[in-house]
């Protein structure tokens, strides 16, 4: 039993998980639901920016990601909105995420990145609509996971 068989499906299942827990960021923030906004119970005010629109593109680009659809723009979308709170929101109020809280929106802005990057792996839409088409699901997703030969 290689563990390079594991590869494929463990990275499906992360990109899932990511894009979940990032969608529940969005259901709180724009319908109140789930805690609500930061656990207050209540939904952003629709418009308010940049709150609403942050809440916005956490819902959207959650949910695609979730699914594997149009996985590579979404989480681009994602991580990028996710730099930007970091650096205007969370890196004035000092150096290092561990000091000014913003280790969760570091932590999704290179999460994202990677799946940007990776593609969205076997178990998405993106690799449904690719097989469809006759593309190979590894050269849809550009997730290269074959054995190395021991390099």
């Amino acid at each position: 039993m290689t563990p390079h068989r594991f590869t494929a499906p463990t990275w499906s299942l992360f990109r899932i998980v990511v894009g979940l827990l990032f969608l529940c960021h969005g259901l709180a923030s724009v319908f109140g639901v789930l805690g609500g906004n930061r656990g207050t119970g209540q939904p952003i005010e629709p418009g308010t920016w940049p709150n609403w629109y942050a809440a916005l593109i956490q819902l959207v680009c959650g949910a695609l990601v979730l699914a594997g659809l149009a996985t590579r723009p979404a989480a681009v979308l994602a991580s990028g909105s996710m730099a930007y709170a970091y650096f205007v929101v969370h890196q004035p109020q000092g150096v290092l995420p561990i000091e000014n809280g913003g280790v969760t929106p570091a932590l999704y802005a290179w999460a994202f990145l990677t799946i940007a990057v990776l593609g969205a792996g076997p178990w998405s839409l993106d690799a449904l609509i690719a097989g469809r088409r006759g593309v190979p699901a590894v050269a849809a997703s550009n997730l290269h996971l074959q054995p190395s030969n021991g390099r």
